[in-house]
């Protein structure tokens, strides 16, 4: 793309991750001209360096686990096992090219044009993108989305090099395992992949700075996460600062300050993951008049996904939090169809979560403390695991479901659970907060046997006395 040339289009989309490549995909399948300009790779951070790698480094250590662990009971021979992470590495590289061809497929069929290259705002209405080869043009269009996705917070003097300090993205592409690694940063990566590498036979210590891991998950999950990691061998320190970070050709030394006082930690590597802020300060939001928070990044929307100027769009993380695909692909879809002339908007009660540790955590609404400061009055109840067929029969008896409702209407407020399936049942429990539904209504649904969503409608009876696989108490 040597030269200067100049083209046009309805609608610019800047990002190809969920958000983005969501929003074209619409944009083609209503008829309507799109352009998308992706810097990297089309799947974004998600798909190449995040959701879709992480899963199936998660897998494979979980398969590993219980082969250790459970393999004897199973009757499964396992003399002799080992853990090759450059064969694992090779079988995630396939998976997520894959699921990016697919994506680029999806992507043709609807139309949708796709051209590399970093693109800035010139103006309210005119972009520059800069190609691979260093190419220039110019873009002029009537619309554009901005799905720019978000970048790692860097700290001054932890500063990534690849090497003795890794951000995600080198973590999940290490061919060979550290002797130890330390994880800076106790939220849904930093358990994640903490928790995979002590699998596979890493020492691992986590280091949080606020007083639980996970910070603003409801405290019972972060608790019950702790155990399992702690039973693992991972050592957890929560409320503890990391002050200072020396490094050398073998290894790390962190500083760390807490209650008990100071002390180094050692390790082959360091993780960095203390979390991430939208990508837009390349943007050129200055010259096209967008409004830009300096501190966030975030780019104000409102519930059509315009930002301060009508025709300019953010989805995904560069838009606002909380910073999840699913929340990216429905703003996307959201952009798209108000471009079009669709009465859509975005709108939601709640949205759900999962971080996918053994045990898996899912959350959707409010715990009992948040629908408490909204005014209602909640009680909640707690299914065990261990009360649970398919659990047993699936060896995966930790953990438990919670269900938090109104007390005085019976509406359900909210949903969280630790535990095998989590993840799989927790858009039911969403549903039935955004259909207003009672908790008589969940109990009163027929939930196929044996199976991990059988929790939910057994926390229900719970809720209402009713239990059936439980004592009822008195």
């Amino acid at each position: 793309m040597a030269g200067t040339y100049a083209r046009e289009t309805e609608t610019l989309v800047i990002g190809g991750g969920p958000g983005g490549y969501m929003a074209a995909i619409r944009l083609g399948q209503l008829g309507r001209p799109v352009l998308l300009v992706e810097r990297a790779e089309i799947g974004g951070e998600c798909l190449n360096r995040g959701c879709i790698p992480s899963k199936a480094l998660l897998h494979a250590g979980g398969v590993y686990r219980t082969v250790r662990a459970e393999g004897e009971f199973l009757g499964i021979r396992s003399a002799g096992l080992e853990f090759d992470l450059a064969a694992t590495q090779r079988g995630k590289k396939a998976i997520v090219e894959k699921e990016r061809q697919g994506v680029k497929l999806l992507l043709k069929s609807a139309g949708a044009s796709v051209l590399p290259g970093e693109a800035r705002f010139t103006g309210p209405r005119t972009a520059e993108l800069v190609g691979p080869d260093g190419g220039r043009e110019r873009i002029d269009f009537v619309n554009a989305i901005v799905a720019t996705g978000a970048v790692p917070i860097e700290l001054p003097g932890f500063e990534v090099e690849g090497d003795r300090v890794l951000n995600a993205a080198q973590l999940l592409d290490l061919e060979s395992l550290p002797k130890s690694l330390l994880v800076l940063g106790g939220g849904v990566s930093g358990c994640e992949l903490g928790q995979f590498y002590a699998e596979v036979g890493v020492a691992v210590t986590i280091v949080e700075l606020l007083p639980q891991l996970l910070p603003g998950l409801e405290p019972d999950l972060s608790s019950e996460l702790t155990r399992a990691l702690t039973g693992l061998g991972v050592t957890v320190r929560t409320a503890t600062r990391a002050t200072h970070l020396e490094r050398d050709a073998g290894s790390v030394r962190l500083a760390v300050e807490s209650a008990a006082g100071a002390e180094t930690l050692e390790a082959e590597r360091l993780f960095l993951t203390v979390g991430k802020r939208a990508d837009t300060a390349r943007l050129g939001c200055e010259e096209a008049g967008i409004q830009r928070d300096p501190k966030t990044g975030f780019l104000a929307v409102n519930d059509r996904q315009q930002t301060n100027l009508p025709h300019i769009y953010a989805v995904g993380d560069a838009c606002r939090a909380p910073m999840l695909a699913h929340k990216a692909y429905r703003e996307g879809v959201v952009a798209a169809e108000v471009i079009a002339g669709r009465p859509t908007r975005f709108q939601f009660q709640t949205i759900p979560s999962v971080v996918f540790t053994t045990p898996e955590l899912a959350t959707v609404g409010y715990t009992r403390q948040e629908a408490e400061r909204r005014g209602h009055a909640p009680r909640e109840a707690r299914f065990p695991y261990a009360a649970l067929g398919r659990a047993h029969a699936a060896h995966a008896t930790t953990g438990w479901t919670k269900l938090v409702a109104d007390d005085t209407t019976g509406l359900i407020l909210g949903v969280h659970a630790a535990g095998e399936g989590a993840g799989e049942f927790v858009t039911e429990a969403g549903l039935a907060i955004e259909m207003g539904a009672t908790v008589r209504d969940l109990a009163g649904t027929i939930h196929p046997h044996p199976t991990f969503s059988e929790s939910l409608q057994e926390a229900a009876f719970l809720w209402l006395n009713e239990p059936m696989h439980v004592v009822r108490r008195k």
